[in-house]
């Protein structure tokens, strides 16, 4: 069984959760931005997904789920259970881990190329994805890096793209989930307060990408997917 936590309705488990499903592979979702609570015991579980939300690691006093989910993961990396952390939960991952998470040196909307280090290639989560992965990109936060972590990936606009802690947990400060929904529903909730112009041409340019690239970007989510199932 897979947790899958979510911290806004819209950044759901997207293509991973669909994937879990043409595999057979049972999965619990729990909405922490409806109220619904963290399970007490981990036993029941093989692996958790934490997934991306528009609030800052620092603001449990806003949003005190926040809190219990650093609880969460402390138990989840001393028992060594399979952790994937994508973008939110990440930094999440890095905070949980004894480190900071801080601005980026870049805001980051959109489609971007990271380099896998030498450690990220030979890494299994990474296997047979080669140097540069193509991916999906919204935030304007960073993890750092814990003594007790190793850094995989990295980015001119950001250093920080990938973290490992331990042998199993895994931050991702991208997104592979993402559908043409995902990128529609982000615009219009995230973008909204701009000029409608901008916003309008901002969206339809990602999702004009998506589409050029969709298959592509599929096949990298996948694999990505098929090496996390392996490791459970």
């Amino acid at each position: 069984m897979i947790l899958f936590i979510k911290h806004i309705d819209i950044e759901g488990p997207g293509t991973l959760g669909e994937y879990f499903q043409r595999k057979g592979k049972p999965f619990d979702t729990i909405d922490l931005g409806e109220g619904e609570k963290l399970p007490a015991s981990l036993d029941r579980y093989d692996a958790i997904v934490s997934l991306g939300g528009p609030m800052n690691v620092y603001e449990e006093d806003k949003y005190p789920f926040l809190k219990d989910e650093d609880v969460l993961i402390k138990k989840v990396l001393q028992a060594q259970i399979p952790f994937l952390g994508i973008c939110l939960g990440s930094q999440l991952l890095a905070k949980a881990s004894g480190a900071r998470v801080k601005k980026s040196p870049r805001q980051e909307i959109g489609f971007f190329d990271i380099e896998l280090s030498h450690q990220g290639q030979d890494d299994p989560l990474f296997k047979n994805l080669g140097n540069t992965v193509h991916v999906f990109q919204w935030h304007e936060d960073m993890f750092e890096i814990p003594s007790s972590g190793q850094l995989l990936a990295s980015s001119k606009e950001c250093p920080h793209q990938v973290l490992k802690v331990g042998k199993n947990a895994y931050g991702l400060q991208f997104h592979v989930e993402i559908t043409d929904k995902s990128i529609e529903e982000w615009s219009k909730e995230y973008l909204k307060s701009g000029p409608a112009v901008p916003f309008q041409k901002q969206m339809g340019g990602m999702l004009k990408h998506y589409q050029e690239k969709r298959k592509i970007f599929n096949q990298t989510a996948a694999q990505i997917y098929d090496n996390f199932l392996e490791l459970l």
